[in-house]
């Protein structure tokens, strides 16, 4: 929640319009992580799409590049808590993953319709300017891009939501006198 300068709105006394950030707890209540966190998310999102399209001729691809793309939204799971990093993909985690296995498994085919081994690689005979040259293996990159990060993003946000989702039976205290001895 952002306020902005033709507002009306009066801020809470003691409240500064950095505190109007939604979060979930007072667990999440670094202003230094907050702040690097928010400049973190596109240069952590730019480097991933690097990472993914560059993969087929030098290191990278589409796992290094899902791991950048879940950090980057991990981080701000961190810093914000798990329902604003819900906000900056909402999509289900698993229907993505289970979308780039889907993805990625589909770009084999193409070889055993020309007869030949399932995942032989096809390229674009003229590279396109900035982007080089795209074939097969750059499209099974990028379902392997969805299936790392709806993956890692979901096993993430299970972790964090565990004590919501689960919680703790409350235990009840039984005093010493009125234990069983054990004969």
């Amino acid at each position: 929640m952002m306020l902005h300068r033709n507002e009306s709105r009066q801020l809470p006394p003691n409240r500064s319009a950095s505190q109007l950030i939604p979060r979930d707890s007072a667990l999440y209540d670094s202003l230094i992580l907050r702040t690097i966190s928010r400049l973190m998310l596109p240069l952590l999102l730019m480097l991933s799409i690097f990472m993914l399209f560059r993969g087929h001729n030098l290191p990278g691809g589409g796992f290094i590049g899902g791991l950048l793309a879940s950090s980057a939204i991990i981080l701000q799971m961190v810093a914000f808590g798990p329902k604003v990093a819900r906000r900056i993909l909402p999509v289900n985690y698993l229907i993505l993953a289970a979308f780039g296995v889907f993805f990625g498994a589909l770009w084999g085919l193409p070889a055993l319709f020309a007869g030949l081994p399932y995942m032989q690689a096809f390229w674009l005979p003229e590279p396109i300017p900035g982007v080089g040259k795209i074939g097969t293996p750059v499209l099974f990159d990028i379902g392997v891009y969805f299936t790392v990060i709806g993956v890692t993003t979901k096993i993430a946000l299970l972790l964090v939501e565990e004590p919501i989702l689960f919680p703790f039976p409350e235990m009840k205290s039984v005093p010493v006198d009125h234990q069983e001895e054990v004969a």
